[in-house]
């Protein structure tokens, strides 16, 4: 007799578009059965201005995809973006007493002591992620248990977000009838679609570019060694056309998506582009080599901005598996040619993998945030249902 159907469910919630995915749980896998999309209202500068309007749009992405599921969702993980999202390292040792087998108790007070940190009255903790441990001063250890020792540090990795940002978001939520399940870093989503367990080993980054924000998420060994946020999106992009070519805020994003390049070597010498002009003046051509001038010194920029945090943790030389990127800025052309100069390694675009049934229409790099939190969704109810056969199994052997 089959049981009932567990789904996963994410939802990013982006300034420009909301974002809404479905899946259900089968046999291991992730299937995705709806997907729903909406303009979004209610957002300045990367932030939730009007939680109405944000709530509407939500509101709107999720009807559509349970139209399309034929089901009705009650929950979702959320995605967390933006300025106001830090990563830092902290680090915590206890001592055991005499040398003895490290047990998982052991584990969890260390753990629980890295992840607790003073911070500022409006800053809370949005992800704790575990690095490695120190063991009896043998640093690198990734699970400690059963091994003899009398002292144990944990490296974490912490991510924090602003309170009233992360409470705006929930209660726009809950507006739109949704319960938060989780909130999570929308780069460290993004890695769950777009990054494979085994690249993460060699060293590897995540670029998600949005249009008014932009997230790093940078692993190593497994672990996430910096999450941070870039001071630039693709909004910038947009208006360095409008202000380059003096035209309208909607036909430089025409302008970008038409015929938009980040490098100028794969720009013709001779093409010509028509650029609208304001005040109804009639149109003007204007040397397509300009457009994309404009857009090359901004990608460049973008990546040094990149490449100045990853020095910041060493690992500048470090990213064997390369940099992915995702987010609507990924779409624009010679993005990735323009990340291999700068940061001097491979690039590719950030495309959801290991999921069943994803749509050919939305195989780009726009969905893959969603498609992490819907992933990140699915580990959630994997756990929990595995806690609940263990916990009833327990229950059989006691009565």
């Amino acid at each position: 007799m089959q049981g009932t159907p567990v789904y996963a469910v994410g939802l990013d919630a982006g300034s420009n578009y909301t974002r809404f995915a479905i899946g259900v749980l089968e046999h291991s896998k992730l299937r995705v059965i709806g997907i729903g999309q909406a303009e979004s209202q209610g957002w300045v500068k990367g932030r939730i201005a009007d939680q109405r309007a944000a709530s509407d749009a939500i509101l709107r992405a999720v009807r559509e995809a349970e139209a399309t599921a034929q089901v009705t969702v009650e929950s979702a993980v959320a995605g967390m973006g933006g300025p106001t999202v830090r990563g830092a390292n902290s680090r915590a040792a206890i001592e055991v007493g005499r040398k003895r087998e490290i047990e998982q108790r052991d584990v969890s007070r260390v753990i629980d002591h890295a992840s607790r940190v003073q911070l500022h009255e409006d800053r809370m903790l949005l992800q704790a992620c575990l690095q490695d441990f120190v063991v009896d001063d043998h640093p690198g250890h990734r699970d400690p248990r059963g091994m003899i020792a009398s002292r144990i540090e944990a490296n974490m990795h912490l991510v924090t977000s602003s309170v009233q940002e992360h409470d705006c978001l929930v209660t726009a939520m809950n507006l739109a009838h949704l319960a938060a399940e989780e909130t999570v870093y929308e780069g460290v989503a993004a890695c769950y679609a777009g990054i494979l367990p085994d690249e993460r080993r060699e060293g590897i980054a995540l670029l998600d570019i949005g249009a008014h924000s932009s997230e790093l998420a940078v692993y190593y060994g497994d672990s996430l060694q910096l999450a941070s946020s870039i001071p630039i999106c693709g909004d910038h992009f947009t208006k360095d056309i409008a202000r380059g070519l003096y035209t309208t805020y909607e036909d430089a994003v025409r302008l970008k998506e038409q015929y938009g390049c980040a490098a100028l070597g794969l720009t013709g010498d001779n093409s010509l582009v028509e650029v609208p002009s304001p005040e109804d003046r009639g149109a003007r051509e204007a040397p397509r080599r300009l457009l994309n001038q404009i857009l090359e010194a901004r990608a460049e920029e973008l990546f040094r901005f990149v490449r100045r945090e990853l020095q910041r943790v060493g690992m500048d030389q470090a990213l064997m598996g390369g940099i992915v990127l995702a987010g609507g800025g990924a779409r624009l052309s010679g993005m990735c040619d323009m990340a291999e100069k700068v940061l001097n390694c491979q690039a590719r675009n950030g495309l959801a993998l290991g999921i069943c049934d994803w749509p050919e229409e939305i195989d780009n790099p726009v969905w893959t945030t969603a498609a992490g939190l819907m992933m990140y969704s699915a580990k959630l109810k994997a756990r929990e249902a595995a806690q609940q056969r263990a916990v009833g199994f327990l229950g059989r052997m006691l009565r």
